[in-house]
């Protein structure tokens, strides 16, 4: 993302210019983008002129409009961002008050207007502006006949490519068929990891599956790579790193990253970090209950203890329409902070924000044991009532 200009008040209140560049750009509008803000962007709108002969003719225009956004449309697929809203600026081709639908394009600058840019906001700008924000792990989860080639960039796993064949069973007599099959497959996986992965960018590719899936597959591909000289593949063959995993759909990619190997190799990674502190934050939860807790009510009376060491928040919390819901969110998050907690924002579009969501979406894990936190009762509820 590209930061063009920032003008914002004292009282919070002011604009920032944007242009996306990668459509993962999308997903941090969405997540800037609120009801009620204002957004200036570049559109076509298809009009009707009519001749002094009375025969009209309609053509696409190009042209700028404001709206007050009513209604935020995300489409994770195609990542793009749809925004709905009534025309709040003077246009020649558009009547004030009109409803209009804009698509944030990539490459093409949107102006965002707020009341309040809040502090999870203002983050979510720098973090979108960071260029060393890029996906560097890639990761092929597989079985027999499934595979999915993904992108893990560090606010959110990506499925580029999914490759589903069916194999003929290894029968008396038919193994040949099998084989071919396999072939077949294993072609499918190399050519989906060749259009998908930037090895400029990517600094390591997980290979994973049960049994020896991945092994042979990984024969398969270096073999194909000196027969028919992809020295891309040559080239970043250090980089493939091979696991075990219990199946070759995405959720299993949740127990490769735990891999203490695989930790170790992406460890300067967002996605690892953020696996790493669930994963101490289960085992807390285990052993010692009384320094581990979710739910808003229990970790808000934890943070107001000053107990708090780890905060872990979900992305999606913050997507809430209730403003005011909003607001008590990000207070919690400043107060954590100036109580030097570690805050974390978790990406709910990450297997580890995922997993957060399941436990309401907030956790905490405290510097000292509040037993006394364990008596009360707490809401469990979940929060997510903004979609």
């Amino acid at each position: 993302m590209k930061l063009v200009f920032k003008n914002i008040d004292k009282d919070g209140s002011g604009c920032i210019a944007l242009v996306p560049e990668e459509p993962e750009d999308m997903w941090h509008a969405y997540n800037l983008i609120a009801e009620g803000d204002v957004v200036t962007a570049s559109t076509v709108r298809k009009v009707q002129t009519e001749s002094s002969t009375g025969s009209s003719t309609s053509n696409r225009v190009r042209t700028t409009l404001t709206i007050r956004v009513e209604t935020i449309d995300f489409d994770t697929q195609a990542c793009v961002l749809r925004l709905k809203g009534r025309n709040i600026v003077e246009n020649q081709y558009v009547k004030l008050g009109a409803y209009h639908t804009l698509d944030l394009e990539l490459n093409r600058k949107f102006t965002l207007q707020k009341i309040l840019w809040d502090s999870v906001a203002l983050e979510r700008v720098e973090m979108a502006c960071d260029p060393a924000a890029s996906a560097d792990v890639a990761a092929v989860v597989m079985q027999e006949g499934l595979a999915h080639v993904c992108l893990i960039t560090p606010s959110m796993t990506l499925v580029r490519s999914k490759i589903d064949m069916n194999i003929p069973r290894k029968r008396k007599g038919f193994v040949q068929q099998h084989e071919k099959g396999l072939n077949k497959f294993y072609e499918a996986v190399m050519q989906g990891i060749l259009r998908h992965i930037d090895f400029s960018i990517v600094k390591c590719v997980i290979l994973a599956s049960p049994g020896f899936v991945k092994d042979q597959f990984f024969d398969y591909m270096m073999q194909q790579a000196i027969k028919n000289d992809i020295k891309l593949l040559i080239e970043n063959k250090s980089k493939f790193l091979l696991v075990k995993a219990s199946s070759g759909f995405k959720h299993s990619l949740k127990e490769v990253l735990q891999e203490p190997a695989v930790m170790a190799k992406i460890s300067d990674t967002k996605a690892a970090s953020e696996v790493k502190l669930l994963e101490s934050f289960y085992t807390m939860l285990q052993l010692e209950p009384a320094k581990a807790f979710y739910g808003k009510r229990h970790v808000e009376m934890a943070n107001e203890a000053m107990a708090i060491e780890t905060l872990m928040i979900s992305d999606k919390l913050f997507r809430c329409q209730d403003i005011l819901k909003r607001k008590e969110y990000v207070g919690l998050v400043d107060s954590a902070r100036e109580n030097g907690s570690d805050v974390r924002i978790f990406s709910s579009m990450h297997v580890s924000g995922e997993q957060l969501d399941q436990l309401t979406g907030i956790a905490a894990v405290l510097r000292f044991p509040m037993p006394e936190l364990e008596d009360s009762d707490g809401d469990e509820e979940n929060d997510f009532d903004s979609d």
